[in-house]
Order: structure tokens, then sequence, then C-alpha cells
């Protein structure tokens, strides 16, 4: 885009902001009718629109001056929930208080939100040579991954003088991730309610915006249990914890920390504690993040998918490992006291695509872990060579296997066979965009 064309987007978007922020619904009217008045009576023989013209612009101007005469002096303070979720009613307290003597009416407030205007770079790879409506389809993608919620205007009540009143906020967050708040404007419409005074109120927040879920059907994932190394101490990350079975004279080689001191105080030689050994079930999750692209429909829907699989998968006795690739390897467990699904939930929302590596790179942090696997499911981007590796690896481990492809508009590198999955516990399933949540009731 050229740098010109780019600062008079720019600038439009700027203005409309503020001219959607100051003039009242009916200002915006009226502004209206001013501008088309003023093109119609520049002929001023045509003497009713150029008195229509004079008569809205006067309103406007006294609109605007008495705007400046506007006197009140609040302060507000927020509260906010620890968590959000995207697609869901944000609600959350703000508590104003009316710092002057006098009682204020018709007050509104919004919230401004740290989204900053997309920069030149981005615009430069809209193709302009295209239609119209390609070019409005681009721009707008473009737009919508810089919005991160709505936060429409809201009423305020009546602010008693010298008091504080409490209201509820209410935003729609739009993305994943960490939304930060900038300020609380509080507007106050002039005497002919065409204008508003404008109070900013400076301040900055922020809240974790947790990934939207899907509706899931009941998910039975096949698979036996497994010999868990170190037992429920693992799982339950304090401790020792496994199940006593006996005692039994020390032998050369047993770990000291085995030693049942009591016992060798009363029979007057070294006695060992034996434990039963722990098996049961444990589930891995696989999130593909692997693309070219800094941000994509397909990743977010695959972090979607992975939230809902996380929270519908029940792990008061087995144990979920969720395993992607973001800036690095990450390997959380959850599950049997090790970890809960709020904390997973976390590191959703925080995914970032992996851009410089290969899904090859993935199969290592994977490999070291399906000895312990009961089961797995895999969330993928495309389907090619490496992530079809990955799928038959797992399938020659005798690991039940649930391959979740998701299609974008452009397909997939190649399309999956029959022959893709060779096993009776194994399905893989394509999941079309825009069409997710039909796909996984279909699971």
């Amino acid at each position: 885009m050229n740098p010109f064309i780019y600062r008079i987007v720019r600038g439009s978007y700027s203005a409309q902001r503020w001219l959607s922020r100051r003039f009242t619904p009916s200002g915006l009217g009226v502004l209206v009718c001013f501008v088309f008045s003023g093109i119609v009576g520049a002929d001023t023989n045509q003497s009713l629109s150029y008195q229509l013209f004079c008569f809205l612009g006067a309103s406007l101007a006294i609109a605007i001056a008495a705007s400046h005469f506007q006197r009140y002096r609040v302060r507000a303070t927020r509260i906010l929930p620890r968590f959000g979720t995207v697609g869901m009613p944000l609600r959350y307290r703000i508590v104003f208080e009316n710092q002057t003597p006098r009682r204020h009416e018709g007050l509104k407030f919004y919230e401004a939100l740290v989204e900053p205007f997309p920069e030149l770079r981005e615009f430069s790879v809209l193709n302009w040579r295209t239609s119209w409506q390609i070019q409005r389809q681009q721009w707008e993608r473009i737009m919508a991954r810089r919005k991160r919620a709505i936060a429409p205007s809201l009423d305020l009540p009546t602010l008693l003088p010298q008091s504080e009143t409490e209201v509820m906020g209410e935003i729609i967050p739009l993305q994943r991730g960490l939304l930060k708040f900038c300020e609380i404007g509080v507007t106050c419409p002039d005497p002919l309610g065409l204008f508003n005074a404008c109070l900013a109120l400076s301040l900055p927040q922020a809240v974790l915006i947790l990934p939207k879920r899907y509706h899931l059907p009941p998910i039975q994932l096949p698979g036996a249990r497994r010999h868990q190394s170190g037992g429920v101490a693992l799982a339950t990350s304090v401790g020792d914890a496994e199940e006593f079975r006996a005692l039994r004279e020390y032998r050369p080689g047993d770990p000291i920390r085995k030693i049942h001191w009591k016992s060798w105080a009363k029979v007057g030689k070294p006695m060992v504690k034996e434990e039963q050994e722990e098996f049961f079930v444990r589930h891995a999750l696989i999130l593909d993040t692997f693309q070219s692209a800094a941000a994509s429909e397909l990743l977010e829907e695959a972090v979607a998918i992975a939230s809902s699989l996380a929270c519908e998968i029940q792990t008061q006795e087995s144990l979920l490992d969720m395993m992607f690739v973001g800036l690095e390897s990450y390997c959380f467990t959850a599950g049997r006291g090790l970890g809960q699904t709020e904390r997973m939930l976390e590191l959703l929302a925080s995914v970032v695509p992996c851009q410089d590596k290969s899904f090859a790179s993935f199969l290592p942090v994977i490999q070291s872990r399906c000895t312990l696997l009961s089961g797995c499911i895999c969330i993928l981007l495309d389907w090619d060579e490496e992530r079809k590796t990955l799928v038959r690896y797992l399938q020659s481990l005798g690991i039940p296997t649930l391959v979740l492809v998701i299609r974008g508009d452009l397909g997939l590198s190649m399309e999956p066979t029959q022959d893709a999955v060779n096993s009776a516990h194994s399905q893989i399933r394509i999941l079309k965009l825009g069409q997710i949540q039909e796909g996984l009731m279909q699971l």
C-alpha cells in the first residue's frame, strides 16, 4: 500500500472513532444533514437549503461550545475477574465516585481498550489489483485481527453528590490472550443533546481471556493402564504416596529413602518398604502450532478445540499431557492432583505459532513420552508426510489415536487416504473451517 493512502485510511479510522464518541446519535444525524444541506445550499438561490445549513451549523456550534462548560469530576475504580472467555460476556464491577457537590444525570461511560491500528507492513499484503469486494474482505480480516473486544457505551445511573455508585460493566472478548484496558471515558451531553463532553480516566489494567470452547459429545478414549515411573508420587507432586505393601530385609542397591527406620530400630537390621507399583491411564493432547503465518484462523480453531477437549476429558482418575511448541516446547500434565484444567487453559490462551521450525522437530518431544501413554488426540493444522509419520509412529506402538485435521479454505497439502489410519482403535476426522461445531458433534 502507498504510505500516503495508508495515512488517509488511518486518519479516517481515527476520525470515525472520535465522531462516534463525541457526537450523540442525534448529533450525528444533525451533522449528516448539515453536510448535505451545505452541498445543496452552496447555491444561495436555494434559500430554504441555505437557511437550514445556517441553522444546523449554529446548533452544532452552540452544542460544541456548551460542552466545554460542562463541569463534572468523577473518579472510577475497575474490579476485574481473573479470567474471561472468548465470545462470552465479561461482566465486572466499576465504582464511580462523584467528587462534586452536585448530582450528575445522563452520563455514559465506555471502555477504551489497547487496540493499535495495523502497521503499514500489514496492509502491504492487500492485492489492490483485485476487485473491491476482495479488497474489502482482506481489509475486514486485518481489522478483525486487531479488534480485541466489543465494548459498547453504557448508561450511568444518577451520581449523587460526594458519593460512590457501583455499576456493572460488560464487554464481549473476541480474541484469546491478554486483554488490556487503557482508560474509562465518561461522557456528558450538552443541553441540546448533540455533542458530548468527555472525561478520560486513565485506568490501565489487564485480564486474561481464555480460548472459546465448543460443545462436545461424551468422548471415551480407549487405552489400557500403563505403568507410571514414580507412581502416585508423580501424580500428587508431594512426597512419595505409593501404596504400602510389605516390609523386607535390605538388599544392596535399595534406595536409602525406602529404609523403614523404626523397623530397623526394633529388629536391629535394616528393613525396606515395598510399595505397590502404580498403573493408570494417561492420555496425550497434541496441538499442532506449526505454520508460516503470524496468525491464522486455523490455529485459533485448533486452540479452541484443544480447550474444549481439556475441559471435557475427565482427569480425576487419569492424567492428561498437553504438548505443543510455541517459542519453546511445552508439556503440561493435568489430573490426579498434578495440575488443574484452569492452568491448562491459561497456557492455551497464550499459544503462539511456531514459524521457524518444521513439524519434524516436534517428534522427539512426543517420542520421549510415548511409553507412558494409553491414548492420544492429535489436533493438526494440515496433513502432510511429517504429520502422517507421527500418526503412523503412534499406531506402531499400539497407542489408540484420534486425529482431528482442520481443513481451511486453501485445502490440505495432501488428502488423507483410507490407509492413513490402519488401526481398529484409531480414527481420523476432517473438520472444515466454519463447520467445526458440527464436525465435533459427530465424534
